[in-house]
C-alpha cells in the first residue's frame, strides 16, 4: 500500500516531465525569434500606409498579435506547469522520510536514557490512555512507538544508522506513475483504468490521425484547396491573356464557399454600376452582356464585383456583410495568386516547359491587387507601354495629375522616378499641385521601391559550350537596391488591408514560343535563410567541380557577402534542347510593386550531341537589355495579345527603338576560360 502510495505521488512529477520535454525548448526558440527580430521598421512611412491603421502598433493590436491561439495555448501550459510544480512542491513536504531521533525531539546519536525519558514525556502528551483524540493515537502509534521501538531495539537502531531504515537493506522497487485510484483494479477503478488506456493510447492517437488526414486531404501546405489546384490547373491555358487571368483566379474554390446573402443583391447592384467599365462587357450589346454576366454562379458573380472594387478603390460603400467577405477575398489572394503562378509555369510539354504568357498576366494581376490599380489602366498610353498604372500606386496622384505632368514631357513611370529629386518636386509642386507634404510622401514611397539588377549565367559543369540533351546550370543573382537602405520591406500598399510580403519570380522563358524554362520563387525577408541557401549550394557546386577546399571557402565567403549587400542565388538546372540558336528572356518579377520589373536577354547557342572530347562551340552574344517597363524587341510578339489592355511585355517596336536609343546598357559579354565558355547575361540601370 505504501509503494502505491508512492507511486501515485510521483504521477504529476510524471505528466510535469512529459510536458516540460516539447514546451520548454519551444518557448525558448520563441523567445529567441522574437528577440532576434529588427527593430528597424521596414513599411512604408507615408501618411497614407499610416492612415490606413495596419501598422498601428496600439494597445489592442498589440495584445491582439501577442493572444494568437498558439500562444494562449503556450501560456495555459505553462500555468498548468507552474501548477503542477507547486502540488509536488507541497506534496514533498508531506512525504516526509523516517526519522526517529527527528520524531522524538532528540539530536542524532543521543544515550539511550534521553530516549527513554523523551518517550515517556511523549507517551503521557499523546499516548490514548491520556489524549482521546482519535489523531493523537495515530500519531502516538505510527510515529512515536516506531521511532522508540527502532532506537531502543539494537539490531533495529544497528539498521538504522547503516542503512537508513530500522528494518535494514531495503530491495529496488518499481512502480506505475498513476494516480492511486487507477491501481484499484478490483470494482469500478479497473474499468476506469481500462477506459483511460483505451483513451490515451487508442483514440487520441486516432482522432488526432483523422483530423490531420482530413485536413490535409482537402488543403496543400500552403493552405490552399487541392479543389482549387485541380481547378487551376485544368483552366489555365496557353494563350491566357493577362486580362483574362481574373477570369480563372475567381474560381477558387477558397471563393466559392463564400455565402450569397439575399441582403447583398442591391449594395452587389451598385457596385456593378461602378465597376462595370472594368468587365470587359460589350458595350454595343450592354442589356445581353449584363444578364449574362448575372447568370453566372452567384459566388463568381460576388468575387468578381468584390476584386473590382478592390482594384477600383470602390470599397468604402460596401456593407458591413460585404466588407466581411472582402477582406476574405483579399486575405487568400496572395497565396491563391502563387498557386495559380505554380500552375502556370508548371512543365506542361516533354521538355518539362511551363508558359510565359499566363505566368505574365498573374503577377500582373497580383500587383493591381496589392496596390488596388485597375487592370484597364496597364493599358498602353501616350507613349508610355506600361500605362499610367505604376503612376497611381503613388500616393495622392490621380489620373488628372498624371496628364498635367505628361505636359511637361514626363510620359513614363521610370522617367519621372529617374528625375533628381528637388527637379522631381517642383514638377509635381508647379505642374501637378501638390503641397510639400504630398511630394515629401511620394518621395518616401520612391524611396520603398526596390531597384533589381540581374547577373545571369548559363553552362554546362565541366564542359566546354552548351550540347543537345545536356543539364544545363544556371547561375543568377538579383541584387536589390533601395534608396532608403533597406534590403528587405514591406510595400507600399495603403489599400490592401493586410500586411504583404515582397515575393519576386525569376523566369527564364522564350518569348517567342511562349515557354518557360526555368521558374524559381525569391524572397529578400529573410537574411539568415538566404544565407545558408546561397552557402550551400555554392559548397555543392565548387565540390562538383572539383575545387580544393581554399577555392571553395573564397566562392561561399563572397557569396555570404553578395547575400548581406542585398544580393539572392537563383540556382537551377534544365536539360538543353535541341540544335539551334535560342533568345531567350530572364524576368525577375514582383508580385507587389508596378514597374519594378527587370528583364534581360541571353541568347543561347545549343550545339549538336557529338561524342566525348569533340566539343568546342562558343555561346552566341547576348542582346541588349531594357530598363524597367521598357520593351524589348522579340520577333513574334506582335498583336499577341488582343484584349482591354496590353501587358507590360507586349511589344512595342517604336518605343523599343526609343529605349534603346535613350538607355545604352552593356550585357551579353562571353566570359571565355580557358577549359570552357559561359554565357552571361546582366541588367544594369
Amino acid at each position: 500500500m505504501a509503494a502505491s502510495e508512492e507511486n501515485s505521488a510521483l504521477f504529476p512529477i510524471f505528466i510535469l516531465t512529459i510536458m516540460a520535454i516539447p514546451i520548454v525548448p519551444y518557448t525558448i526558440t520563441k523567445l529567441c525569434r522574437a528577440a532576434s527580430k529588427k527593430s528597424k521598421s521596414i513599411h512604408c512611412q507615408c501618411s497614407e500606409c499610416s492612415r490606413s491603421g495596419k501598422y498601428h502598433k496600439s494597445i489592442f493590436k498589440r495584445i491582439s498579435n501577442v493572444s494568437t491561439c498558439s500562444n494562449m495555448t503556450l501560456l495555459l501550459l505553462w500555468v498548468i506547469m507552474i501548477i503542477l510544480v507547486y502540488y509536488i512542491k507541497t506534496m514533498s513536504r508531506e512525504i516526509e522520510i523516517f526519522d526517529p531521533f527527528s520524531i522524538l525531539g532528540l539530536e542524532p546519536g543521543a544515550a539511550e536514557s534521553e530516549i527513554k525519558k523523551k518517550y515517556r514525556r511523549l507517551s503521557i502528551q499523546y499516548h490514548p490512555d491520556k489524549n482521546p483524540d482519535p489523531e493523537a493515537h495515530k500519531y502516538f502509534v505510527e510515529y512515536i512507538a516506531k521511532a522508540y521501538q527502532a532506537l531502543t531495539d539494537p539490531i533495529a537502531r544497528e539498521n538504522y544508522e547503516k542503512y537508513g531504515h530500522p528494518d535494514g537493506r531495503q530491495g529496488f522497487q518499481m512502480g506505475i506513475a498513476l494516480p492511486q485510484f487507477l491501481l484499484n483494479i478490483d470494482g469500478a477503478s479497473g474499468g476506469i483504468l481500462l477506459i483511460w488506456i483505451v483513451g490515451v493510447c487508442i483514440l487520441l492517437p486516432l482522432v488526432i490521425a483523422v483530423v490531420y488526414l482530413s485536413r490535409s486531404s482537402k488543403y496543400t501546405g500552403n493552405y490552399v484547396m487541392h479543389q482549387t489546384l485541380s481547378t487551376y490547373y485544368y483552366l489555365m491555358k496557353p494563350s491566357l491573356a493577362p486580362s483574362k487571368v481574373m477570369d480563372v483566379f475567381i474560381k477558387a474554390a477558397e471563393y466559392m464557399e463564400i455565402p450569397v446573402r439575399r441582403t447583398d443583391d442591391e449594395p452587389l447592384q451598385k457596385l456593378f454600376m461602378l465597376v462595370r467599365s472594368e468587365l470587359n462587357l460589350d458595350l454595343k450589346n450592354i442589356k445581353q452582356e449584363q444578364a449574362k454576366f448575372w447568370k453566372q454562379h452567384p459566388p463568381l458573380v460576388k468575387t468578381e464585383l468584390l476584386v473590382q472594387a478592390q482594384l477600383t478603390r470602390e470599397f468604402a460603400s460596401l456593407s458591413p456583410s460585404l466588407q466581411s467577405d472582402f477582406r476574405r477575398i483579399l486575405e487568400t489572394a496572395p497565396r491563391l495568386l502563387e498557386e495559380l503562378m505554380k500552375m502556370a509555369v508548371i512543365p506542361r510539354n516533354a521538355q518539362g516547359h511551363g508558359w510565359l504568357r499566363p505566368a505574365i498576366g498573374v503577377v500582373e494581376l497580383s500587383q493591381c491587387i496589392i496596390q488596388a490599380v485597375p487592370l484597364s489602366a496597364r493599358k498602353s498610353t501616350g507613349g508610355s507601354p506600361e500605362g499610367i498604372a505604376p503612376f497611381l500606386q503613388l500616393p495622392h496622384v490621380s489620373e488628372t495629375i498624371i496628364k498635367k505632368v505628361a505636359r511637361k514631357k514626363v510620359r513614363t513611370f521610370q522617367e519621372l522616378h529617374d528625375k533628381d529629386s528637388q527637379e522631381r518636386a517642383d514638377l509635381l509642386i508647379q505642374t501637378g499641385g501638390l503641397s510639400s507634404a504630398e511630394v515629401q510622401d511620394i518621395e518616401t514611397v520612391l524611396d520603398m521601391m526596390p531597384s533589381l539588377t540581374l547577373e545571369v549565367t548559363c553552362e554546362t559543369e565541366g564542359e566546354e559550350g552548351i550540347q543537345e540533351g545536356d543539364i544545363v546550370t544556371i547561375h543568377a543573382w538579383i541584387n536589390v537596391k533601395r534608396g532608403n537602405g533597406l534590403i528587405g520591406a514591406l510595400p507600399h500598399a495603403p489599400y490592401y488591408p493586410f500586411q504583404k510580403e515582397e515575393n519576386y519570380w525569376f523566369l527564364l522563358a522564350d518569348s517567342t514560343s511562349n515557354n518557360v524554362w526555368f521558374s524559381q520563387k525569391v524572397s529578400f525577408m529573410d537574411e539568415a535563410a538566404a544565407l545558408t541557401a546561397a552557402s550551400k549550394a555554392i559548397e555543392e557546386s565548387m565540390e562538383g567541380s572539383g575545387a580544393n577546399v581554399k577555392e571553395t571557402s573564397r566562392a561561399v565567403a563572397e557569396a555570404v557577402e553578395k547575400v548581406k549587400g542585398g544580393s539572392r542565388l537563383v540556382l537551377g538546372k534544365f536539360q538543353a534542347p535541341s540544335e539551334g540558336n535560342y533568345s531567350l528572356t530572364c524576368y525577375c518579377l514582383c508580385d507587389s510593386w508596378l514597374g519594378c520589373d527587370r528583364r534581360t536577354n541571353l541568347k543561347l547557342k545549343i550545339l549538336k550531341r557529338t561524342r566525348a572530347g569533340t566539343r568546342g562551340a562558343v555561346l552566341a552574344d547576348e542582346g541588349p537589355i531594357t530598363e524597367d517597363g521598357v520593351e524589348e524587341d522579340e520577333d513574334n510578339e506582335d498583336g499577341e495579345y488582343d484584349d482591354d489592355y496590353e501587358s507590360e511585355y507586349s511589344e512595342d517596336e517604336e518605343d523599343d527603338q526609343n529605349t534603346k536609343n535613350k538607355h545604352q546598357a552593356a550585357n551579353g559579354t562571353v566570359t571565355k576560360h580557358g577549359q570552357g565558355a559561359e554565357s552571361s547575361g546582366s541588367d544594369e540601370e
